[in-house]
Order: structure tokens, then sequence, then C-alpha cells
């Protein structure tokens, strides 16, 4: 159950803070944090992770829709025959790539905020999907030494 939370902590508040932006905001209209350094930045992206695939919308709905689906159940079914650190990281990946989809369905785009000004601009979602992702990489070498060491 506190895997499902997360999962939908996640999206809501990836929700509230891409609504906030796009209610208070015009796209590509830039509020300066820390001047030169790190901005809120109104964009709305049509394609993946730094813009890639733009014009193959189907493909950024279809294939992740998918995944996070095949992700949920797992995390429903499986979340005690795995490791926390595991299903956390499926957890974050799952509401992250579900708080990007939603708007993608509903919108076309995704609505992405987040400004370094050396980085592409990006969102709540992102950062939970990137964390996952880093969970998950901790725990496979971490997983994969102690397997290693056992044989």
């Amino acid at each position: 159950m506190g895997y499902l939370l997360l999962i939908v902590g996640v999206l809501v508040l990836d929700r509230v803070v891409k609504i906030a932006v796009s209610t208070n905001m015009d796209p590509g209209d830039s509020i300066p944090v820390i001047d030169s350094i790190f901005h809120i930045t109104y964009v709305q992206n049509t394609g993946a992770a730094f813009s890639m695939l733009q014009g193959h919308p189907m493909l950024l709905i279809v294939v992740p829709g998918i995944v996070i689906l095949i992700g949920i159940v797992f995390v429903l079914v499986k979340h005690k025959e795995y490791n926390k650190t595991f299903m956390t990281s499926i957890s974050l990946i799952c509401g992250g790539g579900l708080g990007n989809l939603t708007d993608r369905m509903a919108q076309g785009y995704v609505v992405d905020m987040f400004d370094f000004r050396i980085f592409p601009v990006f969102n709540v979602a992102d950062i939970c999907v990137c964390t996952g992702c880093g969970l998950l990489m901790l725990y496979m070498i971490i997983y994969s030494n102690r397997s290693e060491s056992h044989d």
C-alpha cells in the first residue's frame, strides 16, 4: 500500500506544480529565482527527455503507458517479495512516468519548469523518474556485488 501511495503522491505533487505554472505563466515566461543560475521557466515539451522523439505522440503515449501499467501491477502484486529500495525505485519511476503521461494524453505536451540554464528544462516527474532510475542502478550494483561474493 505504501508504494501505491508513493506513486499517487508523486503524481499529485507533479500535477500541483504543473497546474500552478501553467495557470500563472505563459509558455516561454521565466522567473529568476537565482538570477542566471536557476529560473522557473514555462516550457511545453512535445518530445520525450530533452525534446527527443518530437512528432511521435502515439509512441510517447503507448510505450510508456504499457511500461507504467506493468510497473504498477508489479508493485501491487510483488511488493512483499522484493527489496524496499527496488520497490521504491519502481514506484518513483511509475509515479513520474504517470505524471508526464497524463500531460501528454491531456494536452499533447509535457509541462516543464525547472531551468538551471546549463541543462534542459525539466519537472517534478522527471526528477522522480531519474531518482528512481538512480536508486534502481544503485540497487543493482549492490545486489550484483552481493550475489557475486556468495558464489
